[in-house]
């Protein structure tokens, strides 16, 4: 599999969602994620009012693997599905992400983009 280089995420016009957006910019042809799937993931997150980039695993030099069920509702939902070699947008309203303003996490409150390449699934 050709290894995908770090995505630059566009600003986005207009009013955040209220729920999960899915776009598949990659389609995979490798296995598929299941909703108790650990999967390993390249992602970079922004958020969707400034565009500015919070998270990157690109940026540390090394994928992460982690079960779903451990990650944020927005992940739960929009990664099962995805193949591997594949690399999926989600744009992912608070409820979805960290949570309403005031939850104690620096991005509550925020809605936020992820670029996710799909590297594995176990």
């Amino acid at each position: 599999m050709s290894q995908l280089s770090k995505p630059e995420i566009d600003f986005f016009e207009g009013p955040a969602p209220t729920e999960l957006v899915i776009t598949d910019l990659v389609v995979g042809d490798g296995a598929e994620a299941t909703p108790g799937a650990t999967v390993d993931v390249h992602y970079v997150g922004v958020e969707f009012d400034t565009g500015e980039e919070f998270d990157a695993s690109w940026n540390r030099g090394a994928s992460i693997n982690f079960p779903l069920g451990s990650l944020i509702a927005g992940w739960q939902q929009g990664i099962p599905g995805m193949k591997v070699g594949g690399r999926r947008q989600l744009v992912c309203p608070p409820h979805l992400a960290y949570g309403p303003a005031g939850g104690g996490h620096r991005l509550s409150g925020k809605t936020l983009v992820f670029v996710i390449d799909l590297l594995g699934v176990s």
